[in-house]
């Protein structure tokens, strides 16, 4: 990208527009003075940015896109992310938001320009799982050399930069918190342009990765946890839902999900929005729920939900002190029980990321270490600043973390602490339970400023390197702390006593191999993990592979966590097609397809072109389905039917699943098959018939133990 003008030639026009509008008190004189700055940086010649460089890699997208070509006559925001930050990922909804208030069609376009902090996130694969757990539906581009972040002078993640329609600089928004000036600047945009006809209603050719998803039992799972009682809870954070599971993987419950929300209630009526930390005591299940800005609580009892602490909209407030209903908080991350100045287990530790604090949420009456006496229901600060730092300190409140998005307590001496992974750090802390101090256990470096101390090298405190660790767990009966090492893709081990680190299991590499060797077995991201069994087992969320895997710590074997899918407080993870899936009629057409060559592990894309007959739609409100079956195969779809709405014949119905990693011998000997049926209602135009028209497709598998490419798409038509 070849430099023609940046940020900083922007700045000195756009601060006394900044300046302006902190004075302005009115909406109307606002939009008047963005309006007149509008007229003036128009008719600059030096804010036109270079096109983005040929050769990057594009998601979202049916190939890449041109500022001349493709976002000419757009205001474009290009969003500069990189996909650890939690401030990056507070900015999301503000861009959801602006795509449902203006389409493609009307002229706006987002574009996320991914600058990777971390080695791990410039791995295009690890970007489009980061995109599909997060629901981004606009283009991004892999900008992993931060080419365009140095063209344009960006300095910090997240910084929006909006574009007019001829590729001319408008404005920059670093940080977040900007929703409001966000809104303005791009309406005023929209407005100014449109009125001078510039405005272009053209497709960029958007295709999103959501769309060709593969099923799966589990979606990103974030965080576990286990009781005495050898049930397994799961944070099933892409289906926003929490699952309790018993030792044999058999579905206990199943709250919330598939889609987001913020309800409380009874189990079928509960929703979350992306939970990631779950902490059990009992028949209490503590939750953080991270994007609704909440910590709930699942009674499973009287199998009801209710919310602790948050008002479900994130919070600033670094100090708190109020009732939990009324304490504004800040994407919570991670929750684990504890005892403060009462009695036992009367606080919940919460890892507020967003504010990069440690939180407490008094359960009973308590008190914090060198704290006043705090009512049950309290929710406040109890360790570091709010400045993103790793800082240590003797004084709590004078510490600083980085994202802090792990906890696990040790309330014993010698260790008496709670355990934290700081993630934007790259190290793990320690909270002393006794006074609050704040120390380095592994990880990091001295200086505080120092966010990049990360790398994958085992050894001793400081010396010891690790990569956007996500996850802690204390065994108590071993005195030893695992670690999920996520960006390095490893389970690590920590001796507290000698802070001596050392890789436990993972090759390094990104991968879903099941050992089932420690040394043999891959993660993608495992974002936390659990000690089971007095232990001798580890249960580890290995996230962006959709799964829990077990590590048998006496063995040094791991497994696959198995989970059934029969249960009655389930909610269907798929979208809202049936509950059950309807049978073929006897008149249903019955297609049968060549064969096709896959591999144990690829993904199958069915792509599916559907067409009505002439004069004929889609009857409104009717329950237009389809389904995804291998009946006598159940092992290809890990024994669930797959279901889904058909709701636009516009485009190709497009199925995708992944293939099981592992295959017995009689498995991949066979020849097994899948069967893909669809059942259409429509209407002719003329209001005279409406009728259900079904047919179905076995798609025979000649299934290979060789790897083979990343994913086999078969596409084939037909008329209704």
């Amino acid at each position: 990208m070849a430099s023609q003008c940046s940020l900083s030639t922007l700045f000195p026009i756009q601060s006394q527009l900044d300046y302006a509008l902190d004075d302005a008190t009115k909406e109307q004189e606002k939009e008047n003075l963005v309006y007149e700055y509008l007229k003036k940086v128009d008719e600059r010649q030096d804010l036109k940015i270079p096109d983005f460089q040929q050769g990057l890699e594009w998601l979202n997208t049916e190939g890449p896109l041109s500022v001349s070509k493709e976002l000419s006559g757009k205001v474009v925001v290009l969003d500069f992310f990189t996909y650890c930050c939690i401030n990056c990922m507070h900015i999301l909804p503000d861009l959801h938001q602006l795509e449902k208030r203006h389409s493609v069609e009307d002229g706006l376009v987002i574009v996320g320009v991914h600058s990777a902090k971390f080695p791990n996130e410039k791995v295009l694969d690890n970007i489009r799982s980061a995109v599909l757990r997060y629901d981004i539906c606009h283009p991004v581009v892999n900008d992993g050399d931060a080419q365009l972040w140095h063209e344009l002078e960006v300095s910090c993640w997240p910084t929006l930069v909006l574009l007019g329609p001829k590729g001319n600089l408008l404005f920059s928004l670093v940080g977040e918190g900007h929703r409001n000036r966000l809104t303005l600047f791009t309406e005023m945009s929209m407005r100014f342009y449109g009125e001078q006809g510039l405005l272009k209603s053209h497709a960029v050719g958007l295709k999103l990765l959501k769309d060709s998803l593969p099923p799966t039992i589990l979606s990103f799972p974030g965080k576990v946890a286990v009781d005495n009682s050898k049930r397994l809870v799961i944070a099933d954070t892409g289906h926003h839902r929490i699952l309790v599971v018993s030792s044999t993987g058999q579905l206990l419950h199943a709250i919330g999900g598939p889609k987001s929300g913020r309800q409380d209630g009874s189990f079928l009526e509960a929703s979350f929005n992306s939970p990631q930390g779950v902490a059990i005591k009992g028949d209490t299940i503590y939750v953080a729920d991270t994007e609704n800005h909440l910590i709930r609580k699942i009674d499973l009892l009287h199998k009801n939900v209710s919310s602790l602490a948050g008002v479900g909209v994130q919070g600033t407030d670094k100090e708190g002190g109020a009732m939990g209903p009324e304490q504004p908080i800040s994407s919570p991350w991670d929750v684990a029980v504890g005892t403060a100045g009462g009695e036992e287990d009367n606080v919940l530790w919460i890892a507020m990321a967003g504010t990069h604090q440690i939180w407490a949420l008094f359960l009973s009456d308590g008190k914090l270490p060198k704290g006043s006496d705090s009512k049950a229901g309290t929710c406040v600060r109890w360790a570091g600043s709010g400045s993103e730092e790793n800082r240590n300190n003797a004084y709590p409140h004078k510490a600083g973390f980085a994202q802090p998005s792990g906890l696990s307590s040790a309330p014993h001496d010698p260790w008496n602490c709670l355990y934290v992974a700081d993630s934007e750090s790259s190290s793990i802390r320690t909270v002393a339970l006794k006074d609050g101090a704040v120390k380095s256990l592994v990880g990091a470096e001295r200086d505080p400023l120092n966010l990049f101390a990360f790398g994958d090298v085992d050894g001793k405190g400081v010396d010891a390197k690790l990569q956007h660790p996500l996850g802690v767990s204390w065994s108590s009966e071993q005195n030893l702390l695992y670690v999920a090492d996520s960006y390095n893709h490893k389970i690590k081990v920590v001796d507290p006593k000698t802070k001596q680190c050392i890789t436990l299991a993972g090759t390094g590499e990104a991968g879903d191999k099941v050992g089932p060797e420690f040394n043999q077995s891959s993660f993608n991201e495992p974002g936390g993990l659990c000690v089971a069994d007095g232990g001798k087992a580890l249960y580890v969320a290995d996230t962006n592979n959709h799964q829990i895997k077990v590590l048998d710590l006496d063995s040094k074997t791991i497994s696959l966590f198995p989970i059934s899918t029969d249960c009655t407080d389930a909610i269907p993870t798929r979208s809202s097609g049936p509950a059950k899936a309807p049978s073929l009629p006897k008149s249903a057409a019955r297609k049968h397809m060549s064969a096709v060559a896959v591999s144990a592990g690829q993904t199958l894309t069915l792509s599916l072109t559907l067409s009505l007959p002439e004069g004929a739609h889609l009857t409104d409100g009717a329950p237009s389905c389809w389904t995804l079956s291998a009946e006598g195969n159940e092992w290809l779809l890990m024994g669930q039917t797959v279901m889904g709405d058909i709701s636009d014949l516009s485009r190709s119905l497009r199925v995708s699943v992944k293939l099981p990693v592992t295959m017995t011998t009689k498995e991949s000997s066979e020849g097994p098959s899948l069967n893909l049926s669809v059942f259409v209602y429509y209407c002719l135009d003329s209001g005279s018939t409406c009728m259900m028209k079904a047919v179905s497709f076995t798609q025979p598998l000649h299934i290979s133990t060789i790897p083979g490419e990343e994913e086999v798409t078969v596409a084939f038509a037909h008329a209704l």
